[in-house]
């Protein structure tokens, strides 16, 4: 069939809960998906997984510091979980990239479907450097109620969930309520009173969410998980990550 010619062209593996590779963490939460479809690397399935995630719209200052935060902590060894989202989502996806880390990117459609399009781009890239993974048959387009489901497993594979930026109706904050229910560590990077589209971070931090200032704090949280010790350049970077009002 062509579904069946799709994942062999493309070299998808098809994991079930009894798949060895099938991630450890997702299978302990409440409903973990019956299938998954998985594209690139799939050894990162399994490996220590950070989400990062944010609002599709967002400030010229949250996708910076979405870069700076992903970029040292890829370069610590977390794989970088995402949902390939415009805004915070892809900015993390892209930081791993570029300094040769690692990223995994949920989709929100089947494993052969690019949305939005304008991140064709970045999802051809994570197929190759990284991983692509779905839950979702070939050829399922993007529905509203897909996202919300796809969080599940962001949080799922995840040691901890950071809410880089994110307004009080984002999605993001489903993916944090999400995270809470299945016992996972929840960060969030504080907003200026004067940003609406950072509110939502600064209710979660007001609800018990770690308030993170720099990298050191996400470290402090996941202590005895660093999977490689912070070069001492990147340290210093990851420490002059800042928020300042601009």
């Amino acid at each position: 069939s062509r579904d069946l010619d799709y994942l062999q062209q493309h070299r998808v593996t098809v994991l079930s809960l009894a798949s060895p590779e099938y991630p450890e963490l997702l299978k302990q939460i409440a409903a973990p998906p019956p299938l998954l479809y998985a594209r690139g690397n799939c050894a990162l399935l399994n490996r220590p997984q950070l989400a990062m995630v944010g609002s599709r719209k967002t400030s010229s200052q949250g996708l910076e510091n979405a870069y700076a935060f992903s970029r040292a902590l890829a370069t610590c060894g977390f794989t970088i979980c995402s949902g390939l989202a415009t805004g915070i989502d892809s900015r993390c996806h892209r930081a791993a990239l570029d300094c040769g880390g690692d990223t995994l990117a949920v989709l929100g459609t089947g494993i052969d479907g690019v949305y939005p399009r304008d991140n064709s781009g970045l999802f051809a890239e994570v197929a190759e450097h990284g991983l692509l993974l779905s839950e979702f048959a070939i050829g399922t387009g993007p529905a509203r109620h897909h996202f919300p489901q796809r969080n599940r497993i962001i949080s799922g594979m995840s040691l901890a969930v950071l809410v880089v930026e994110a307004a009080l109706k984002s999605g993001s904050l489903i993916t944090a309520r999400l995270a809470l229910e299945q016992n996972r560590e929840v960060m969030a990077i504080p907003a200026s009173i004067h940003h609406a589209g950072g509110r939502g971070c600064n209710e979660l931090i007001r609800q018990g969410a770690t308030l993170v200032e720099t990298v050191a704090d996400v470290l402090a949280q996941l202590q005895g998980w660093l999977p490689r010790t912070l070069p001492m350049e990147s340290a210093a970077v990851a420490g002059a990550v800042q928020l300042n009002d601009q």
